[in-house]
């Protein structure tokens, strides 16, 4: 008998992932609901992005062999009350909030759900990308406030269609290249830049540099890892290279861009719109200078949140387990070094 641990959340639910586990025997299945999203996660002693439930996963970890988890803070004293432990699943992309050294050095395998919210970040990419194009926040917030903008239907202030647009997208993992797919379906020029891209992959996208990609970019969407080679990697001197009046458009990871070079680029004209579901502080500050800059679509940080996406990161999960139970995957060298080479998908 194998036990586990489903310590869920109210999006990664205790009961999603039960359900996802039904086709497995010999399970003894403890659960915890953490209160993420109704409280927001943040940092756990040496752990990014997690709830703050330590005592309550201590509570629980004896005798048990596997977690499943969202949120919960896989830190050294954690992992250090669970003697037992050998496997984490975390259904995210990549595994953040595991304390990844101190699970190596214990011999836990760590595992994780990349791709689970592609669809859903794929999807609100480019419903920004259309609702900045089309000015639709800023004419349904007119109608609410009883003003009919017939004046908007002239030829300078009117929108544009994606038909026809070149978009250039910076980074071509799951979601960017999901992104790319619609985006041809719309009948938009899509030029990528990725250095790590598979060329086989690329499906009609046409790779270039980055200083061609942004010189040609009409719109332009951010879709790369966060590492300390991509960090700030879109700044005054690059948004100065796109065509003007171009469109930007970020929901991979708020650390690439920066937003006060873009709220001036905004201001003056240089950028017709941009649209963000992710910002390098979240939440949003008051005093951001997106909150004044024209032009501007923000979501907050909820381009996964679908169903669809928590029901696949619970199925995911139970596949890594079932994987794990019958032994048919080679555990890698350093399992905790491998999870963490996962494709990052925020929440």
């Amino acid at each position: 008998m194998t036990r586990v641990l489903v310590a869920g959340d109210h999006f990664v639910t205790p009961a999603l992932v039960i359900d996802a586990l039904h086709r497995l025997a010999d399970l003894d299945i403890v659960t915890h609901t953490g209160p993420w999203p109704h409280t927001p996660f943040g940092r756990v002693n040496e752990v990014d992005e997690a709830s703050d439930i330590e005592d309550a996963l201590i509570d629980l970890l004896s005798g048990v062999d596997v977690v499943i988890t969202q949120m919960a803070p896989l830190t050294e004293r954690v992992l250090a009350a669970a003697p037992a432990l050998k496997l984490i699943v975390v259904t995210r992309g990549g595994p953040v909030n595991v304390n990844l050294a101190a699970a190596e050095a214990r011999g836990i395998e760590v595992r994780s759900t990349p791709g689970r919210n592609a669809v859903a970040a794929a999807e609100h990419t480019v419903a920004l990308m259309l609702a900045a194009l089309r000015m639709i926040p800023e004419t349904h917030a007119s109608v609410l406030a009883g003003q009919w903008r017939s004046d908007l239907y002239a030829l300078d202030a009117v929108g544009s269609e994606l038909g026809g647009t070149t978009a250039g997208l910076i980074g071509y993992g799951a979601i960017g290249r999901r992104v790319a797919r619609i985006l041809r379906a719309f009948d938009a020029t899509v030029i990528v830049h990725d250095p790590y891209a598979d060329p086989t992959t690329l499906d009609g996208a046409e790779a270039v540099t980055l200083d061609e990609l942004l010189s040609r970019s009409q719109v332009l969407s951010l879709h790369a890892r966060l590492t300390a080679e991509t960090l700030g990697m879109i700044g005054a001197k690059e948004l100065a290279q796109l065509p003007h009046g171009a469109v930007l458009v970020n929901s991979a990871r708020g650390g690439l861009l920066d937003y006060r070079a873009v709220a001036e680029a905004l201001t003056s004209g240089r950028l017709r719109a941009a649209a963000f579901d992710v910002f390098d502080v979240e939440p949003l500050p008051a005093d951001s200078p997106l909150r004044a800059a024209p032009g501007t679509v923000l979501t907050p940080h909820l381009a996964g949140a679908t169903v669809q996406t928590a029901r696949r990161a619970a199925e995911q999960a139970a596949d890594a387990l079932a994987t794990w139970l019958a032994g048919a995957a080679t555990p890698p060298a350093h399992p905790a070094a491998a999870a963490a080479a996962a494709e990052p998908d925020g929440r």
